[in-house]
């Protein structure tokens, strides 16, 4: 079993490869506008699943799914060309879910921030249903405090 660092360093090289391999030696008129997200290996070196994201409609990623699928052997030839390991990984493509996840948290923000605005809008010309100040004291508690207040004063300055 490999260390984690060199995985990581093999599945750098591999997103490499396999990014020039597209731009360069693919001629597939299906493949996208196609970006290589992430690589990850398994801990043997055997199996990189390939995480990539396209720019377009749903349409796109489907043909740039089909054009990968069907470049696979060559994309395989090509990592096992450019790495220096006994054996050349199995490619996986798998489409990156975290550009759609990013564009749903924003969207939820975005409506988070306009029920914000709703809310201090109708806050802005409200009046309180209660006393402004909730936390009034009547006289005889503002007396007992003022006294607790001196005692304890009184108690610090002793020890010191």
């Amino acid at each position: 079993m490999a260390d984690s660092t060199r995985a990581r360093k093999v599945a750098d090289r591999i997103k490499v490869i396999v990014a020039s391999t597209l731009e360069k030696r693919v001629k597939d008129p299906r493949l996208g506008f196609v970006t290589v997200t992430d690589v990850r290996l398994t801990g043997d070196l055997q199996n990189a699943t390939v995480f990539y994201t396209v720019f377009g409609t749903d349409t796109d990623l489907e043909a740039t799914r089909a054009a990968l699928e069907s470049a696979r052997g060559l994309i395989r030839s090509e990592v096992g060309k450019g790495l220096t390991i006994r054996l050349t990984p199995t490619i996986e493509f798998v489409a990156d879910a975290v550009p759609a996840a990013a564009a749903e948290l924003d969207e939820l923000l975005a409506r988070a921030k306009a029920r914000d605005a709703e809310i201090a809008e109708l806050a802005r010309d409200a009046d309180p249903v209660g006393d402004p100040d909730p936390y009034r004291r009547g006289p005889d508690e503002e007396a007992s405090d003022a006294e607790s207040g001196a005692d304890s004063g009184a108690q610090d300055r002793s020890h010191d």
